[in-house]
């Protein structure tokens, strides 16, 4: 089968597209160190505070279960995450967070992140969070102790 023909069978499958759904900025609070650990080499990072705003969306992060889990690459300039939290919007709704998603640490603090989030809630207002694959790109900054990401829908 030649390249044309083949890439024909694929005609009927619209191009993926994005979609702003909010921006996001979170709270870092004390990250544990341990890249010397046996069988992994982990970086966790407490979330102790976060916000999302966007047209359809606005809340906070809910209670204190929130976590960034780093797995660290053997060079010590990438990292693969693995986040999970709960957020309640404005009006009362609760929704589960959970992500995972690659962060390539900077020399000078400042780390470049993609993420590939997706929700949950049985709240019936924000039920159409939980059809969605989100992908997220942002930057966090070590020092600073802040992460912030434009979150889009993938449509």
């Amino acid at each position: 089968m030649g390249e044309a023909a083949f890439i024909e069978r694929f005609a009927g499958i619209d191009e993926a597209g994005l979609k702003l759904i909010a921006h996001v900025e979170a709270e870092l609070g004390p990250t544990h160190d341990l890249r010397d650990a046996p069988f992994s080499r982990w970086l966790i990072v407490d979330v102790i505070g976060a916000r999302m705003e966007g047209p359809r969306i606005r809340a906070s992060l809910h209670g204190s279960a929130a976590a960034d889990w780093v797995s660290v690459g053997a060079g010590g300039d990438i990292g693969a995450l693995d986040v999970r939290a709960t957020m309640k919007t404005d009006d009362g709704a609760l929704i589960f967070s959970e992500y995972r998603g690659r962060v390539r640490f900077g020399a000078d603090g400042l780390n470049h992140v993609v993420t590939s989030p997706r929700f949950e809630t049985g709240d019936p207002r924000y039920a159409w969070l939980n059809g969605l694959q989100c992908v997220g790109k942002g930057v966090s900054n070590a020092r600073e102790r802040w992460l912030r990401y434009r979150l889009y829908a993938v449509v």
